[in-house]
């Protein structure tokens, strides 16, 4: 494709007035044609390159790929002469507290070279990212990056060691997850607690009666649970059986209504019997206080 002349077409000299070369060069200016190639020739040119380092590595085994390696940069140059430079990411499945930090660990930046990026590099960066549990990189020619990932699911509050933390359903902590911001997930506590709450969060939620009432999940010597309710009682499950002993907790409530009239403390770690403790009255000092006697 010949090169674009701005002015029209050339006016022919007359014969008997040729000026010399110099004359005319100086006239004319610089070839127009040395000002730019156009986006065809410019990739027909990178793509000659590229085959040429191609054909060299085949020819010479790894001593062609040094070669090969060398006119990365220049290819990625001609493409992004071209066009294919980075101008939008696209970040897809993730929540927005996640992809800021999706963003920061891919490391990209406009205007950076599009057809050189590594994307299997790109990929496991993210991956490293602890809201992500896998991800995928494409490229949308000219101009766009896609990030599709598949986030972790939150799945409560970890509290050891002075710390919050957050965590997903694998018990595994993520670290770039502020616990303050999820203050409706349930609420564990103590040594063994994130890794052992994928097992007995799923089946409390089944209960949401007792799911509701309860303020948080203590693990008790990093063998069993204890059921922490808002009202300050306490309900001991077994080390091991949880979920038989939850039923028979939904069997003594619905013959009294127990979680709603309220408790002290219920024992189930005796797989035979249930011990509840009854709420104790206030003393009778207390009331005469309070009303002012």
């Amino acid at each position: 494709m010949p090169a674009a002349v701005r002015g029209g077409p050339k006016r022919q000299a007359k014969p008997q007035a040729k000026a010399p070369p110099s004359s005319r060069q100086r006239s004319q200016g610089p070839a127009p044609a040395r000002q730019g190639l156009s986006a065809k020739w410019t990739l027909i040119g990178a793509a000659a390159v590229l085959a040429l380092a191609l054909g060299v590595t085949l020819a010479t085994g790894h001593r062609g790929e040094l070669l090969a390696q060398a006119t990365g940069s220049a290819i990625d140059g001609k493409f992004g002469d071209a066009g294919f430079r980075l101008k939008a990411i696209h970040v897809e499945g993730a929540s927005p507290m996640a992809q800021a930090d999706i963003v920061r660990m891919a490391g990209i930046y406009k205007d950076q070279p599009l057809l050189g990026m590594d994307l299997e590099a790109l990929r496991k960066r993210i991956e490293t990212v602890g809201w992500v549990k896998e991800a995928r990189v494409v490229r949308l020619l000219p101009d766009t990056l896609v990030v599709a990932v598949v986030e972790r699911r939150q799945l409560a509050v970890w509290q050891h060691g002075g710390h919050q933390l957050v965590i997903d359903d694998h018990g595994k902590v993520i670290p770039e997850a502020d616990a303050r911001r999820f203050s409706t997930l349930p609420l564990v506590v103590g040594e063994g607690g994130a890794e052992h709450a994928p097992e007995i969060l799923p089946v409390i939620a089944q209960r949401p009666k007792l799911m509701e009432r309860m303020d948080a999940l203590v693990r008790v010597d990093d063998r069993r649970w204890d059921l922490r309710m808002k009202d300050g009682s306490l309900i001991q499950l077994p080390a091991v059986g949880e979920e038989e002993s939850l039923m028979r907790l939904e069997q003594l409530d619905q013959r009294s209504r127990i979680l709603e009239l309220g408790f002290e403390r219920i024992d189930l770690r005796n797989p035979d019997v249930v011990a509840v403790r009854p709420r104790q009255a206030p003393p009778p000092s207390a009331h005469l206080a309070a009303d002012g006697i």
